[in-house]
């Protein structure tokens, strides 16, 4: 039993120095200082570019997209900084904090931001939140499942790290996903169970998505960004997936929707994906420039 644990010992030494080397850096990266914001401009913290799309994770990347939309000043802290909710993405507005993406949408609306549903009858908007509740509590969990539970080999795609410090995160990623499936119920279904889930919900979107450019008609609207930041992240960052594939094969017109705003509103995808052609702007000022038939 000793010359087991004496084999052991140095995997679980090594083990903890990493959690306590995780557990420094988090704690150096949320008591950075805070940055200078203009007034009316949305300060926006999330988990740092993606490899393929501006954001590693669908929210900040809906977030952001919807600044683009209403054409609302805002600049991106990269750092990783979490909110009081322990969660990304979250933004500070004129010195007030809100945690999750719709609750910043929600406050910025409030506040007298553009709102991108103006013209829409009571109808459709209820239709518009029902399917954006399915694309962030049902389908989000099933793409969590197929790339951290059934490929982790294949997070490198989504996130720009590597070496240890890609092992480290996929690993820690791993259990903290697994367990949140298990909580939200989606993991306590078999993987068959979950793919099928999977595949009614992109059939379901690509049915009410139909032949309009935008899911609420010819023009894009709120629930857009949020259909845009989950799309984008299965079709490019999730190559080879099930996922992927099936959007691909059976409904392209979600393809096209995804291919439709990155052109109407990210004529710099390129560069804000840590790719060749990748320019850092953290806590850079972006003043949108987008015309929108939305806009006043």
């Amino acid at each position: 039993m000793f010359a087991v644990f004496q084999q052991i010992a140095p995997l679980i030494l090594a083990g903890l120095a990493t959690l306590l080397l995780l557990y420094l850096f988090i704690r150096y990266k949320n008591s950075t200082p805070k940055k200078k914001v203009p007034k009316d401009t949305v300060l926006i913290y999330g988990v740092g570019r993606g490899v393929a799309a501006p954001s590693g994770s669908p929210f900040p990347l809906k977030l952001e997209t919807f600044c683009r939309m209403a054409n609302i000043p805002y600049m991106v802290d990269h750092s990783c900084k979490m909110s009081s909710k322990g969660k990304t993405p979250w933004m500070e507005y004129n010195g007030k904090a809100v945690a999750d993406s719709q609750f910043c949408i929600e406050h910025l609306k409030e506040q007298g931001c553009l709102d991108l549903d103006n013209d829409l009858e009571p109808s459709l908007k209820a239709q518009a939140r029902a399917f954006r509740e399915m694309v962030e509590e049902n389908l989000y969990w099933t793409m969590c499942h197929e790339l951290f539970i059934m490929h982790p080999e294949r997070v490198a795609r989504a996130i720009p790290y590597s070496g240890v410090k890609l092992w480290l995160a996929t690993l820690v990623l791993g259990r903290v996903i697994r367990k949140e499936l298990w909580g939200h119920g989606m993991g306590r279904h078999s993987d068959t169970q979950i793919w099928d889930i999977a595949r009614r919900d992109l059939q379901a979107l690509s049915a009410f998505l139909g032949e309009k450019n935008y899911f609420c008609g010819e023009e894009p609207h709120e629930v857009d960004c949020a259909m845009f930041g989950m799309l984008a992240q299965l079709y490019y960052h999730m190559p080879d997936s099930r996922h992927e594939q099936y959007m691909k094969e059976y409904v392209p017109n979600l393809v096209d929707f995804v291919e439709r705003m990155r052109e109407r509103y990210w004529p710099d995808w390129h560069e804000r994906c840590k790719g060749r052609n990748y320019v850092d702007d953290s806590c850079k000022l972006y003043l949108p420039k987008i015309s929108s038939s939305n806009t006043p």
